[in-house]
């Protein structure tokens, strides 16, 4: 049997893996972008960690954290999604966004918990694993998204499976309420993924 159609497989999923890194690229911040708000990422934690607002502490650490920024601003902000002026960014980021992440993770949790505190009582528990997309790409988004899921009561993300551009979670659900992909995708996900487009590619 002819090679040639692996071959040829094998050099599609590749052209197709450097479109999707070129992409991705595409989508980053700018390099100043990434240390001045993993500056600001560090410089507020090294405040409010220190506990001193005194001018000689805030200098020290101001001039630290911008050392450290310089050195390691991918570690934070690589996968943040390119989008807007950095102010804007950053007002956003830390007066609607976070706040909105926090409460929609309040009610998801209260939400979950009756439903696993109704299974239990009622001994109606349909346990399975499916299958769900994200449009989430970036490692860190994947990530938070996978970790907020396991948070909930309920489901329990078990691996993440990328390939070509299309990122799968592989999700344990108590009470298995349908089992189509993208149906199981909304109720599993809810609001979270739309949240974590707005920062995460």
């Amino acid at each position: 049997m002819s090679r040639v159609p692996f071959y040829l497989r094998e050099r599609l999923d590749d052209v197709k893996q450097r479109v999707l890194f070129e992409t991705y690229e595409a989508q980053k911040l700018p390099k100043w972008e990434q240390v001045v708000l993993t500056w600001i990422v560090l410089f507020s934690f090294w405040t409010i960690i220190s506990a001193n607002v005194k001018v000689e502490n805030l200098l020290i650490g101001g001039l630290a954290t911008l050392v450290i920024s310089l050195f390691m601003y991918e570690m934070l902000t690589e996968d943040i999604r390119r989008s807007g002026h950095i102010l804007e960014k950053i007002l956003y980021i830390s007066f609607f966004v976070i706040p909105q992440y926090l409460f929609i993770m309040a009610f998801r949790l209260i939400e979950s918990n009756f439903k696993v505190a109704k299974h239990a009582v009622f001994m109606d528990i349909n346990p399975g694993i499916v299958k769900i997309k994200t449009e989430l790409h970036s490692n860190t988004g994947i990530t938070i998204l996978a970790n907020s899921i396991t948070l909930t009561p309920g489901t329990l993300t078990l691996d993440v499976s990328k390939k070509l551009g299309e990122t799968y979670l592989y999700v344990h659900w108590i009470s298995v309420e349908t089992l189509n992909r993208e149906k199981a995708g909304e109720k599993i996900k809810g609001d979270i993924e739309g949240w974590l487009k707005k920062i995460f590619w």
